[in-house]
């Protein structure tokens, strides 16, 4: 389905993604919001499913967010194709360069992919 045409009422891929950028700010149940019921994070070495995973996986994060972060953090590149939300970021010095892909269907994160290089 393509980003104009949305059953009514499901958001598009730019509306996820852009919530999801937002979500960082308004805490744990906005970020999880987000995700289908079953959605997956697949990261170098693990993969985690569902909301309880999810969850988890945001809370060590954002508790493991170090004083200056989001001062460095910048976007360097995003772009929403059909289903798919590409990012490449970063927050020097603690991130040198990041990427995340989401696939949106239904309105929802169905899947991500995460990779960071500190």
């Amino acid at each position: 389905m393509s980003e104009t045409a949305t059953p009514a009422g499901t958001r598009t891929t730019q509306q996820v993604f852009a919530h999801h950028l937002a979500a960082f700010g308004e805490g744990l149940d906005s970020l999880v919001s987000d995700y289908a019921a079953n959605a997956c994070i697949c990261l170098n070495d693990q993969t985690i499913i569902g909301h309880q995973g999810i969850r988890l996986f945001f809370d060590g994060f954002l508790k493991g967010i170090r004083p200056g972060f989001w001062d460095g953090f910048k976007v360097l590149r995003e772009e929403c194709r059909g289903d798919v939300a590409y990012l490449v970021w970063e927050a020097p010095p603690f991130v040198r360069m990041a990427t995340d892909t989401l696939l949106v269907r239904d309105g929802k994160i169905q899947v991500q992919t995460f990779t960071v290089l500190a």
